[in-house]
């Protein structure tokens, strides 16, 4: 699966996953929610395994470097197991409306491990369309007058705690993103959906009968397996915190779907948000990151054109189809273009923060 624009793999990974939520949430009426879990975590794993496979004509190997399966086991770790476990556990303490609302905190930890942690840039621009994405969040998943409901402090520990995870693991992915999407989605899938199927069997939950099964693991193979494939694409483009605020718009997709699909009706707040999170992804699209730069020796291998990044001779027969994957060296370049921080952009900056004035001279748009 290639997608050339790393904002429509990050828009498309929202919408999908948006788009199950609804469906989700009427399989969970009649289903545990662990187990609900781990059949649509599963389905994920077992369909992209099987897409795999075909594509492959059999088993291939990953073509994970060595160096990157620490990176790829912690975010296995921290977002296929400890955070479906902490998110569970939760749940039990807290009310669903405290759940949802704390959920919006997964994108704003992921952008700040990306800037403070993994020194990922962020202008103004960047940061500011989050803050409008994640108000819009906020708007969607806040209690109504009526819901008197709350949860312990307890719960909300586990909530945040588990969204922590899930950001740590778009950080660590985004570290192995240049090797195969369908590999890392496929085994994160599989690992995720084991895990909490055995916590829910081990639970006394009983399973559902085989097409309601078969529905939940189709519903996880697009809105987890699909998803998650365009998500790690999107890492690949644009880093972990501009994917982040792009997919923090499922919410929103997953609540239009919901009004116009489910007849749900569609409240003030509702449009409220749907304006906020419009102006935060407007911020990013038109955001203008360029500057001189230095690109230092890499060697990896990922599918790629022949572009300016790309200029290097094969040792093999190529028949010139592009876009192509194979090992490859980059030697030291310095230019200056419009970038994100991509697989090759992922410099440090002189003055972060500050958009445009990064190593060189300010050539910053509007």
């Amino acid at each position: 699966m290639m997608i050339r624009s790393p904002i429509l793999a990050a828009l498309g990974a929202a919408l999908l996953f948006g788009a199950s939520t609804p469906f989700s949430k009427w399989l969970a009426a009649e289903t545990s929610p662990v187990l609900l879990a781990g059949l649509l975590y599963l389905g994920s794993g077992i369909g992209l395994w099987t897409m795999r496979l075909i594509r492959d004509r059999g088993f291939a190997p990953s073509g994970m470097p060595a160096g990157d399966w620490p990176w790829f086991l912690g975010a296995i770790v921290s977002g296929g197991v400890l955070g479906p476990v902490l998110f569970i556990t939760g749940l039990s303490h807290a009310s669903g409306a405290e759940a949802s609302l704390l959920l919006n905190l997964e994108a704003v930890l992921t952008a700040v491990l990306a800037w403070v942690v993994f020194h990922e840039n962020a202008g103004p621009r960047v940061v500011l369309g989050m803050v409008f994405i994640v108000l819009g969040g906020l708007l969607l998943a806040w209690p109504s007058p009526g819901d008197t409901a709350s949860g312990g402090t307890l719960g909300g520990f586990f909530v945040a705690t588990a969204c922590l995870c899930w950001a740590l693991d778009n950080n660590l992915t985004r570290k192995v993103s240049a090797s195969d999407a369908v590999f890392i989605a496929g085994t994160k899938g599989l690992v995720a959906g084991v895990t909490n199927l055995a916590l829910a069997l081990a639970l006394g939950a009983a399973p559902p009968a085989w097409p309601r099964m078969m529905l939940a693991m189709t519903i996880g193979l697009a809105g987890y397996g699909v998803s998650l494939v365009l998500f790690v694409l999107a890492l690949r483009g644009l880093g972990s915190a501009r994917t982040g605020a792009y997919f923090s718009t499922a919410p929103f997709i997953g609540a239009a779907i919901a009004v116009l699909g489910f007849q749900e009706s569609g409240s003030l707040v509702f449009w409220l948000a749907a304006v906020l999170m419009g102006a935060g992804v407007w911020l990013h699209l038109t955001e203008r990151h360029v500057h001189m730069h230095t690109h230092e020796p890499l060697e990896h291998d990922h599918p790629h054109v022949h572009d300016e990044h790309h200029r290097h001779e094969h040792d093999f027969s190529w028949d010139g189809s592009e876009p192509h994957a194979h090992p490859h060296r980059h030697g030291i370049m310095t230019h200056s273009h419009p970038h994100f921080p991509d697989l090759h952009h992922r410099h440090r900056h002189a003055f972060d923060g500050v958009e445009g004035q990064k190593n060189g001279p300010d050539e910053s748009g509007p």
